[in-house]
């Protein structure tokens, strides 16, 4: 998380004349009028928004609005309020117009007027009839696309917190039609994107079904380990009978075994048995321990969510 770097009390902009009359207030001077302590008057440079002729604009004292307009993400001109169309109604709250560069005057000692700025403005709740919002905000398009003239709501700040104190629910396509009356076709998803960069976006796995899948791979695995301890066990039977495997001589007696098969065999099987079926016993305590941990509700490491679930 970024450090703020704004002072506490930060006066860049404001009023020249109005710093004077406060500088010459003695009430102000000694901490009384217009700091603010405890919730009381506070002055500040606040910038002045540009007010469209159709809005209705509820304005606090310190730099937050609630403006009941038509769709606007900039100038006057911008938007479907701009354009004019109709059903594109809008209301918008707006706490910190300009942001940390918010001034009530430049340099030069003119006022500054500031429309809507989805980039610069602190904090925003906007409830749109009918808006390009993706678009505006400058959204990835991601995998439910960027939706062209919908209804929308938006929430954008610093940091974002939906708290439910009794569960919450993101549930997509619950009509058959939108907001301007056009049919929905498909199921949209629900895309979780950081960095607002969907290059790398990739579908979030089931867990029921991952789980299931995974412990089918741990059976084949533990059949596998069964076949080769079956292979093993066999051959050792097979090299044992190849190393006391004797002929009929010229004298119609039995010969040795071959001094050279035994040679090589025994060690061999001997190798066999340390490196093969001996290792056979922790392998599979290791594939039943991994199951319990990843694969079972109550292991430390269980791979589902015991809260979160997704279709």
């Amino acid at each position: 998380m970024s450090n703020n770097i704004k002072k506490p009390v930060d006066m860049t902009g404001i009023n020249l004349a109005k710093a004077s009359s406060l500088s010459s207030n003695n009430s102000y001077v000694k901490g009384g009028i217009g700091k603010g302590f405890a919730n009381t008057n506070l002055v500040e440079p606040i910038p002045k928004y540009i007010s469209g002729e159709c809005e209705k604009i509820i304005n606090g004292a310190n730099n937050t609005y609630i403006v009941l307009g038509r769709d606007r993400p900039s100038s006057r001109f911008s938007g479907y309020g701009g354009r004019g169309d109709t059903q594109a109604g809008s209301i918008d709250l707006i706490a910190g117009r300009m942001g940390y560069e918010a001034r009530e005057v430049n340099d030069s000692g003119e006022d500054v007027y500031v429309d809507p700025d989805y980039t610069l403005d602190a904090s925003r709740i906007l409830i749109s009839q009918k808006t390009d919002a993706d678009q505006n905000f400058g959204l990835v398009e991601g995998r439910v696309g960027n939706p062209i003239g919908r209804s929308a709501i938006v929430l954008k700040s610093d940091a974002i917190r939906i708290i439910g104190r009794e569960g919450i629910k993101l549930v997509t396509k619950t009509n058959s039609k939108n907001s301007r009356g056009g049919d929905i076709n498909s199921v949209y998803g629900i895309d979780l994107i950081a960095g607002n960069d969907d290059q790398d976006l990739q579908p979030i796995p089931k867990g029921d079904n991952l789980q299931e899948s995974l412990e089918r791979i741990i059976e084949h695995h533990k059949d596998l380990c069964s076949i080769v301890e079956n292979f093993v066990t066999y051959q050792l039977k097979i090299n044992q009978a190849v190393a006391t495997h004797t002929h009929i001589g010229n004298l119609a007696a039995p010969t040795s075994p071959s001094l050279e098969l035994v040679a090589s065999i025994i060690p061999n099987n001997i190798q066999i048995i340390l490196k093969s079926l001996t290792k056979m016993m922790p392998h599979r305590a290791n594939l039943e321990m991994f199951k319990l941990n990843y694969l079972a509700s109550v292991g430390s490491k269980f791979i589902n969510s015991r809260h979160n679930n997704t279709n």
